[in-house]
Formats: structure tokens, sequence, C-alpha cells
């Protein structure tokens, strides 16, 4: 949504603009260097191409498009089921999106957002608190800087504890269940969890099952893997395994 208009909050999009801009820019340098030799032409078209999705990308997940990044988000609410009564932690929230809709659906709870808001991404702090101000909710949400590797909270501080698509992102850490291991660590006894990811991405976390037995090894309630790839509302251009083909939710109790 534009940002000129302080009526409506900011929530961005999951497609850097730079992820559309560069690849065009790039394109079109290789593509006037083809005059001197047709080798340039390939990068070109290739740049060209990478440009185009990340467009159409971009496009389907915002609120004039297809909005889809806010049905993925939906997914998680979708899984959380708790009484709304206490403390909820939303990791890497972005520009709050997550983190407000919990606070509308849960008037009960206070939710907090953390994010270390990296310039790689257009988002931040203030537009956050802007963002809950605009939706009525600057007092029932609170937003922190921090790293999901390493959460400035003790031990069992929240009733419950979300992430959506954010934890295959985290440079700091080789393995991602280390990141979901450090999430729970946050989560009070009984206190439930849902966590959206890339999951099915062997690349990143390896072979599903052996990920569940991993995490259900630590001691908790419940935990079960469900593929949400297979959303009907997933256009088949999407389902690349970097962008949504391998998405999962991974949910239980502690």
């Amino acid at each position: 949504m534009p940002a000129s208009d302080p009526s409506r909050p900011e929530y961005a999009n999951w497609v850097p603009s730079k992820l559309v801009y560069i690849p065009g820019a790039l394109a079109l340098i290789f593509l006037v260097l083809s005059i001197l030799s047709p080798w340039f032409a390939l990068p070109a078209i290739l740049l060209f191409a990478c440009s185009v999705y990340f467009a159409y990308a971009r496009h389907a997940f915002s609120a004039q498009g297809a909005a889809i990044q806010f049905s993925i988000q939906d997914l998680v609410l979708q899984h959380l089921r708790w009484d709304g009564e206490g403390k909820v932690l939303d990791i890497g929230c972005g520009n709050g999106p997550l983190t407000i809709a919990i606070a509308k659906a849960y008037p009960m709870a206070h939710v907090t957002g953390i994010d270390s808001w990296g310039a790689s991404w257009e988002y931040s702090k203030a537009i956050c608190e802007r963002n809950a101000s605009t939706e009525g909710l600057a007092k029932a949400v609170t937003f922190q800087r921090a790293s999901a590797a390493a959460l400035p909270f003790d031990d069992a501080t929240f009733d419950a504890v979300v992430s959506n698509l954010v934890f295959h992102e985290v440079r700091e850490v080789r393995d991602k269940r280390l990141l979901l291991k450090e999430a729970l660590r946050v989560l009070k006894k009984g206190g439930v969890f849902v966590f959206q990811d890339l999951f099915l991405w062997k690349t990143v976390y390896g072979e599903a099952a052996d990920l569940l037995g991993v995490i259900r090894a630590w001691g908790l309630e419940s935990a079960n893997l469900i593929p949400t790839n297979d959303s009907s509302f997933i256009p088949k251009a999407l389902k690349l395994p970097f962008m949504l083909g391998t998405i999962a939710i991974l949910h239980g109790k502690k």
C-alpha cells in the first residue's frame, strides 16, 4: 500500500523492488554490450527473465495483485489455537502485519514483534509503530530490534510464539534447527507455537521426517508439520523451492 497515505498501514512487499530493478538494469547493460559481442545477449536474456519473474511475484504478493502474502500469513493465524490471553512473540515481524493481525484477533493478548530490520528489506521499526497506530493497536503491540539467533528474552517468557517465512533468511546460523530451538526456549511450558517456513526445502532443512524427529526429541507435548505449499491460492509460477514451493507449517505445544 502506498506510504504516502498516512491513513493506511504500509506492510511493504516480500519481494524487494531491487530484485526487479537491478536485474532489469543489468539486462539493459548486457543488451548494449551485445552490439560488441553476441555472447552478451545470453546474460541479457537471463537477467531480463529474472526481472520479469520478480515483477510478477511482487505484483502477485501485493494487495493490488492477488494479495498472496496476506493469504499465506492467514495460514499462521489459522493454526494459532490458544485461549488468546497472555504474551505472544512474532519472530521476524517485518513491517508488523502478522503482529498486528494477532493483536486484532486476540484483544486480550499483548504481542511483541522482533526483527533485525536490515538494509536488505523495505522494513523498519518506525513503520511498524506507525502501522500499529494506524490500526488503533499501539498499546497492544511492542516492536523491538533483535535477532532470531539470540532472542533477548528469558526462558519461558511467552504464551505463544509465531514466525512466518523468516528462519531461512537468518544468515548468522547455518543449522536452522537451532533457530527453532531458540524460539521454543522463550515459550512457556504448555504454550503454543506456529512457525511457517521453507521446511520442505531439503537443501535448507533436510528431510522433513528427520526435522520433525529432531524437534519431537526436545520433549514437546506435540509437534506437527503440515505442508502449505499446495494451497489453492498459490499459482504454479510461485512454487519454486526458494519461493513458495517448499513452505510448510510447524505447529504444536511445548
